[in-house]
């Protein structure tokens, strides 16, 4: 059932981490929320749909869509989340990674977004934002990322895309590129490490690319954007 007011966002790779926070954030502003990963538990919270799937899988996003329309109504934002990084020398990359990465950052992303796309010019209007990477536009040598740039890169240039194609339909399409985040996918080991891979001497924090979300989910008159939350990385080493 629609609730008139009451914002409903899908989110995918929302266990933990990053999507873990933008979970918590939408709930905290009162929107309902559809969340996906392989491993997500169910929720008590009737406001919080929970849809357990690999966002690979053309299957996982025809769930996610009906989910969403039938237990809210709706689907005002779609936030691609999801995503694999393995960094490695490109020779170095298996056929089984290469699949592995293709799945989760492009496929899901694709299929998911045109079901989301589909619902939001039903209801007239909406917003996708895409979770990439600063190395999909700003290479460097020791940190081998070509499936990432391969991936995320291609995301970026689909933001615009989309942007464009449904700006005078009142959907917008907003990037978000990261640094190193401290998410429980980095072990503590190496904190200080990456930290200082970045000009501003620090790991992001979940909470820096909550409120870059949360910025370009407010900003009516921003499409098309890639907002930077790299400690300063894309400006220059």
């Amino acid at each position: 059932m629609n609730v008139p007011g009451k914002k409903v966002v899908v989110i995918t790779g929302a266990s933990q981490g990053i999507g873990a926070g933008l979970v918590d954030a939408c709930r905290r502003l009162g929107h309902r929320v559809v969340a996906t990963s392989r491993t997500i538990l169910p929720s008590a919270d009737p406001d919080v749909l929970t849809v357990p799937g690999d966002i690979g899988d053309p299957a996982t996003a025809g769930r996610l869509a009906a989910g969403a329309t039938e237990r809210f109504g709706r689907i005002d934002t779609l936030i691609n989340n999801a995503g694999l990084f393995i960094g490695k020398p490109f020779t170095e990359y298996s056929q089984e990674e290469y699949e592995a990465i293709i799945g989760v950052n492009l496929t899901g992303f694709f299929r998911l977004t045109q079901l989301a796309v589909e619902e939001m010019l039903r209801q007239g209007g909406g917003h996708i934002v895409q979770i990439t990477t600063s190395l999909a536009d700003y290479a460097s040598s020791t940190e081998p990322s070509v499936l990432a740039s391969l991936t995320k890169g291609g995301l970026q240039s689909a933001t615009k895309s989309l942007a464009i194609e449904y700006a005078a339909r009142g959907i917008r399409s907003n990037a978000v590129s990261l640094g190193v985040i401290r998410t429980p996918m980095h072990p503590d080991d190496y904190d200080e490490e990456l930290a200082r891979r970045h000009p501003l001497g620090r790991m992001g924090e979940v909470e820096d690319v909550v409120q870059a979300v949360l910025y370009l989910e407010a900003a009516s008159f921003v499409t098309g954007v890639t907002l930077y939350v790299d400690g300063g990385r894309s400006a220059g080493h």
